[in-house]
């Protein structure tokens, strides 16, 4: 291991993980080896690694950087994540989005490798994350999700097929709205040659990049997209949150929906099914959606800000298992 680099930020949070549950909580290298999956060598490694670096002093941390390598390893622990990034920046709403879209641009660049098929969502985070990405490798990117009304959705067939020319792969898109009026309209879109066939690349998707969007005014796009009855017929679900438009409640499982038949998206269950789903989140005021959306086991890795993340861990479960 050649030390570590702000270009590898798994890398980095993974060392101050191991850090932390071994000089913090007296955790012996071979019981976290088995707990985290990897070598006791690379264990040692990233121990040493850690040292080297700076990482190790009265408290866990990446000296000089806005990824919070400590916090992030706490979060990680918490909710039993694979991953987790937290950020340390300001809490200015637009400013914040756009930076942490492109913080997961450079999140996305050290976890996509050679063989990965990478599924895309819309969300207004996610539309800055090509302002940071430079490189990656020429895998398929498919798009799991039409576009919200504009002016927000307009971009989203840009955002995919400007990710594909950064790999160079090839680019799975369709144009359709996310939400129509009614549930043969949808069925009819969905028959269409492009959408049908970039539907069924989704259980090929190897990693998903999605944003948690809570249920309520102003904090997703669906909720504001549909009328007042419409809203309160959710509401009644017990729905908290949504990740491209997958409704899931506060245990963060998914539930059907009468919206569902009126979506063009990728279904709860096939995105069950993805191997790895990467979230975007932002605000405290989702605090609540987004320790829903950690519980139920459909996410896998975090991208978020301090604040929230300090916030989700006073939520956090206790003794939350490793995810596969």
């Amino acid at each position: 291991m050649a030390g570590l680099s702000a270009d590898r930020p798994s890398e980095v949070v993974l060392a101050a993980r191991v850090a932390r549950e071994f000089y913090l909580e007296g955790v012996s290298k071979v019981d976290i080896a088995q707990s985290l999956g990897i070598s006791r060598f690379r264990v040692a490694r990233l121990l040493d690694a850690a040292r080297d670096s700076g990482m190790i002093r009265i408290e866990i941390g990446w000296p000089g950087k806005t990824l919070d390598a400590g916090l992030s390893a706490e979060l990680a622990a918490a909710y039993g994540l694979r991953q987790a990034f937290v950020f340390d920046f300001p809490d200015d709403d637009v400013p914040l989005r756009l930076r942490l879209g492109e913080a997961t641009g450079q999140v996305l660049m050290d976890l996509i490798s050679d063989g990965d098929v990478l599924g895309m969502a819309w969300s207004r985070t996610l539309s800055g994350l090509t302002a940071s990405l430079t490189q990656l490798p020429p895998c398929p990117i498919v798009q799991l999700t039409g576009a919200v009304p504009p002016p927000d959705g307009r971009d989203l067939l840009e955002l995919v097929r400007t990710v594909a020319r950064v790999g160079g792969g090839p680019a799975h898109t369709f144009y359709a709205p996310m939400l129509v009026d009614d549930a043969a309209t949808a069925d009819a879109i969905r028959r269409q040659n492009d959408i049908a066939e970039a539907f069924g690349r989704v259980p090929s998707v190897t990693k998903a990049v999605v944003s948690i969007g809570a249920w309520s005014a102003g904090q997703s796009t669906i909720y504001d997209a549909i009328t007042a009855p419409e809203r309160a017929v959710i509401s009644d679900l017990g729905i908290t949150a949504e990740l491209a438009g997958v409704f899931i409640d506060a245990s963060g499982r998914p539930v059907p929906t009468p919206l569902d038949q009126r979506m063009i998206v990728t279904p709860g269950p096939l995105l069950e099914q993805v191997p790895f789903v990467l979230a975007v989140a932002y605000s405290t005021e989702k605090t609540s959606a987004v320790t829903s959306a950690l519980k139920g086991g459909l996410v896998h890795g975090l991208v978020t800000h301090a604040s929230l993340a300090r916030a989700l861990l006073d939520l956090a479960p206790a003794g939350a298992p490793a995810r596969s």
